[in-house]
């Protein structure tokens, strides 16, 4: 788990915010109806605090279906682009806080649920939960999850993270033995876990924006990110000349009160 300071956090985010936004999958519709199942939450008229909420993958689906949402994020950039985008695709912006999951600038009591998506991982285990509960109404939820490439199900998934292991030195993902998902479940007390598969159809420039976005890219310098991007782009496109990825995902989902 990353411990690292928050606000070095955001600016690491901030310099790869247009590929983040560009390139990140968004959750599959099953996620929300698992969502709304095991936390016994209804997602149209509840109010929602999204942290760490980028530029608002999940806090777009979350309106999308009748939330209300705060999205929080340490990085100014991220939340600029989730700002406008719900603007413009909604009609009026979602509300947002410039601010990280360890100290909510919030009220007591204010949400229903507390959704973390592809975020947690980055917050002290122990105040990031501290906080939630203390924002959450006495029925809320919390909930935490995280997209995730299946590379055991496809050969070249698992070559093209090998690749990445080799040659990024700060590399976290699936070919790295000990890796594992964030031990969100051991933070709280659990209701339910549920890993769901579905299936990104993607062309090969879309999947290298997200890898662009991943914050082990971002530590690298723009030439080496550069190369490395270069050398996969080529790769793919001996695997799938036609430009389609057919990429086999998971999402994990931890929810808890």
């Amino acid at each position: 788990m990353n411990t690292g300071p928050i606000k070095d956090l955001g600016r690491s985010f901030d310099r790869v915010a247009d590929a983040y936004d560009a390139g990140r999958p968004h959750y599959p519709d099953e996620l929300y109806r698992a969502l709304t199942e095991v936390s016994g939450v209804e997602l149209d008229g509840a109010t929602t605090v999204d942290i760490g909420a980028g530029t608002g993958i999940m806090t777009r689906a979350l309106r999308a279906r009748g939330a209300r949402v705060i999205g929080v994020d340490p990085g100014e950039p991220m939340l600029r682009r989730l700002v406008s985008r719900t603007g413009a695709e909604e009609g009026a912006p979602a509300a947002a806080v410039l601010a990280d999951g360890n100290v909510l600038p919030l009220a007591d009591g204010v949400a229903d649920l507390v959704t973390y998506a592809q975020s947690w991982h980055w917050l002290d285990p122990v105040a990031s939960i501290a906080e939630a509960r203390r924002v959450l109404r006495p029925e809320g939820a919390i909930a935490g999850c995280w997209n995730l490439n299946h590379a055991a199900q496809a050969e070249w998934l698992a070559a093209y993270e090998a690749r990445l292991a080799e040659e990024v030195p700060s590399y976290w993902g699936p070919a790295v033995e000990e890796w594992s998902v964030p031990p969100i479940a051991s933070a709280f007390e659990v209701i339910a876990e549920r890993w769901i598969p579905w299936t990104r159809l993607v062309g090969i420039e879309d999947f290298l924006l997200d890898l662009r976005s991943h914050s082990y890219m971002a530590a690298l310098s723009q030439e080496r990110a550069d190369e490395l991007v270069e050398r996969q782009r080529v790769e793919l496109r001996k695997a799938f000349p036609e430009g389609l990825l057919s990429v086999p995902m998971r999402v994990y989902l931890a929810v808890g009160r």
